[in-house]
């Protein structure tokens, strides 16, 4: 049976590891042995994510730019790694991260079918405008909405609350996907009706909020109903 979304008049994507590998940056240097790779990459995404936390918690924020190259300092360092030239390539590599193969298709079928799009991300304006640029996506995104407009990160309620004033819509007509499963469920405890772009088949998580629907691809959104 097709998943329907009721009334949903927008789509909203979370950006980094919805849209745009996470993983690229590290895995495109080849001189970094393959074990060290690995483990850099994930220990630089678990680090930041972290680190966007305590400073929601604490109350103390910086943008995503500092809190990204933090996280990569710790991995640096944990994995051995640490040098200025690698740092300074990582960094400039994360601006122009790679979206995954299906997201172009799956934001002008979404156009077509006269819904509103965007992003809702943790990302700085300047670096979102650096990946959607690189992507050659820009005119197929209506908003692109980040966090320091609000100056804290996600899942904090203000983050999605922008999307609401920002596109004039009531959380639940908005449908809002995201691959990373703790933002997915915190945005449908917001209100959200929510998709799971759940690629890596990760379990349900124990949080508040129930995502309406879970996909293992961009895709596969082209055969929900929407409205």
């Amino acid at each position: 049976m097709t998943a329907k979304f009721p009334n949903v008049q927008a789509i909203i994507f979370d950006a980094y590891g919805t849209l745009f590998d996470v993983g690229a940056a590290v895995a495109s240097c080849s001189d970094i042995p393959p074990a060290q790779r690995a483990m850099l990459a994930a220990l630089w995404r678990d680090k930041q994510l972290q680190y966007t936390w305590l400073r929601a918690l604490q109350k103390r924020h910086a943008d995503f730019g500092q809190v990204t190259a933090e996280a990569l300092d710790y991995a640096l360092e944990v994995t051995g790694l640490a040098s200025p030239p690698l740092r300074q390539r990582l960094l400039a590599l994360y601006q122009t991260l790679d979206a995954y193969r299906d997201v172009a298709a799956t934001l002008e079928a979404l156009r077509a079918r006269g819904l509103i799009t965007g992003i809702l991300s943790n990302g700085t304006p300047g670096m979102l405008r650096a990946a959607v640029e690189h992507a050659g996506i820009s005119h197929l995104l209506d908003h692109v909405l980040s966090v320091e407009e609000v100056g804290v990160f996600k899942p904090a309620p203000e983050v999605y609350q922008l999307a609401v004033d920002r596109l004039g819509l009531p959380a639940l007509d908005i449908g809002f996907v995201s691959a990373n499963g703790w933002d997915a469920y915190a945005a449908s405890a917001f209100g959200f009706q929510v998709i799971w772009c759940n690629r890596t088949a990760q379990p349900a998580e124990r949080l508040p909020g129930t995502p309406h629907h879970m996909i293992q691809s961009l895709a596969e959104l082209s055969a929900l109903t929407f409205n």
